[in-house]
């Protein structure tokens, strides 16, 4: 694919700065892209490859004052880092948007139906009464259940596993590896000291603009649904249990465990290796630090928390600040002893 750079200043609202006929054909970092490459400039320590760099053409903000000349045409743009993340996002639909047609072998079950414009890679499997919309793709090897819901436009990566009664809505991203609809580890004691299983029987609910990382397992409720709401993000490797519930526009870093029942609030960021304990609810626009342990719940809207277990972030900053001068104070205080 090959685009001037009017073109793309047209896309991204921008203004050309030099020769508006020169073509790109591709996109790279400032520092590593040759003739024929787009680059964008937003941190100002990488300045210095702009006068150096091979790259045709550079993204650069409308505020950046040239120190010397530089050979690239330049697209002149309010913020970089947003504009040069738009045309990725063009970039990667335009090659799924390649992706088109039925390859063998491959199989869909009795009373299924799929929209058009769509791909279905080798080896797939759709189950019986699925109902899948326009424009999906499928890549090889995915596994969709009997009663699977899929809407418009959503991409499923290879290998991904869609148990059973799913829905997955539409301008969805499921990477390869992810389980969605797994059963919750749900194990009842017994008298002889044994573990009798619960039976899972409800489903998991994906909402619109949600993407799930590799690998990441998102477990059926034991009755009703296992929610992910509108615009979520997921990362790669995060397990979430039976019956949670994540709110709108809340983004969840890799390793992060999320047990049975626990309510995730909008617009939340949980750093990554975070463990949150079952039942509790976590108030809208919180924070939670890396590695943190959350095991109460969070009613207040907007707290930063960290630690283990997790609280208020700066007091937790101050009381490391203390932990580590822990061996000093004690010399300190072993001498304050000898001398009284």
């Amino acid at each position: 694919m090959e685009f001037t750079v009017q073109q793309i200043a047209d896309l991204l609202q921008g203004k050309v700065e030099g020769d508006n006929s020169v073509k790109v054909s591709t996109l790279a970092k400032i520092e590593e892209a040759q003739t024929g490459a787009l680059a964008f400039l937003s941190n100002p320590k990488y300045e210095p490859y702009l006068y150096s760099t091979s790259a045709s053409v550079v993204i650069v903000s409308n505020t950046l004052e040239l120190k010397k000349e530089t050979s690239a045409t330049l697209i002149r743009v309010e913020d970089p880092y947003s504009s040069f993340s738009t045309l990725l996002h063009y970039y990667q639909t335009a090659l799924l948007a390649s992706k088109v047609g039925v390859e063998e072998p491959c199989f869909m079950g009795k009373g299924s139906q799929i929209g058009e414009n769509h791909y279905r890679g080798a080896f797939s499997y759709i189950g019986n009464n699925c109902k899948i919309g326009n424009n999906v793709r499928i890549f090889p090897q995915a596994y969709i259940g009997d009663n699977v819901h899929i809407g418009d436009n959503t991409t499923i990566f290879a290998g991904v596993k869609l148990y059973a009664n799913t829905v997955i809505g539409s301008n969805c991203t499921i990477h390869s590896g992810a389980v969605i609809g797994s059963d919750g580890f749900g194990w009842a004691p017994q008298p002889d000291g044994t573990y009798k299983a619960v039976p899972q029987i409800g489903n998991v609910v994906l909402e619109d603009d949600i993407s799930i990382g590799a690998n990441t397992a998102i477990d059926c409720a034991t009755m009703g649904s296992t929610i992910i709401r509108k615009g979520t993000k997921i990362d790669n490797l995060v397990q979430i249990a039976h019956n949670v519930e994540v709110g709108t526009d809340t983004v969840i870093a890799s390793q992060t465990g999320i047990s049975g029942s626990t309510k995730i609030g909008n617009n939340c960021v949980i750093a990554g290796q975070v463990g949150i304990v079952g039942h509790i609810t976590i108030a809208n626009k919180t924070t939670i630090g890396a590695q943190s342990g959350v095991s109460k719940s969070l009613k207040e809207e907007g707290l930063i928390i960290q630690g283990s277990p997790a609280f208020d972030y700066k007091q937790n900053l101050r009381a490391m600040t203390v932990f580590r001068k822990l061996p000093e104070l004690q010399r300190e205080l072993e001498m304050l002893k000898e001398k009284v």
